[in-house]
């Protein structure tokens, strides 16, 4: 497999993390670097190592994971989405507010909630796995380009949502909330279209 080929993949398996990362950094009124490389990091290495556990497990345990590996990443990303949404409904902060930058159980870049949203993101790579069977000489510079694509557009999603979040006062935790839902519905439409 060609490296424009890698990159392209790259490319398209990470949309989910930027997608994400813009919604969950429109949360945050604040710049924070630590959770946005913590962010990053994680979901640079979930995407790339579940294309490579999925080379290494196989063909038949990747049709069986494949039966319904869509509905897992559904499941987790619409009990996420779910409860931004029921926050933001419950909790009319503005800015300004001297409780609204303290609301930690809504916090963008807990441990907890990075590590969900890395594995509902990641999880439908599993089967990209499966191309690497034809090509097994790239399968590792397949992965480490997967990971600094993912790391790298992690990082612009975020400082994008970070500054319309800015820009715009709106509720974002529930604009947040649905966008996670509608990638987990992605996720399942790509996968019964397939």
């Amino acid at each position: 497999m060609d490296i424009f080929t890698l990159i392209l993949l790259s490319i398209s398996l990470a949309m989910d993390c930027f997608a994400v990362s813009v919604a969950r950094a429109a949360i945050s009124k604040k710049l924070i670097w630590g959770g946005i490389l913590f962010t990053a990091f994680m979901f640079g290495l979930f995407q790339g190592g579940m294309p490579l556990l999925g080379f290494y497990i196989g063909f038949e345990f990747i049709d069986q994971i494949r039966e319904y590996d869509h509905w897992i990443a559904l499941a987790i990303l619409t009990m996420i989405g779910g409860k931004m949404i029921y926050d933001d409904l419950k909790h009319d902060f503005h800015p300004g507010d001297s409780d609204y930058d303290d609301v930690d159980s809504d916090n963008p870049y807990s441990i907890p909630v990075v590590l969900l949203l890395s594995v509902a993101t990641s999880i439908d790579a599993l089967a990209t796995g499966f191309v690497f069977l034809s090509y097994p000489e790239s399968i590792f510079d397949g992965v480490i380009i997967i990971c600094i694509g993912s790391f790298v557009m992690s990082i612009l999603g975020s400082l994008l949502g970070h500054y319309i979040g800015r820009m715009i006062n709106f509720k974002f935790n529930l604009i947040a909330g649905v966008i996670l839902i509608l990638i987990g519905v992605k996720i399942v439409v790509e996968h019964c279209c397939m």
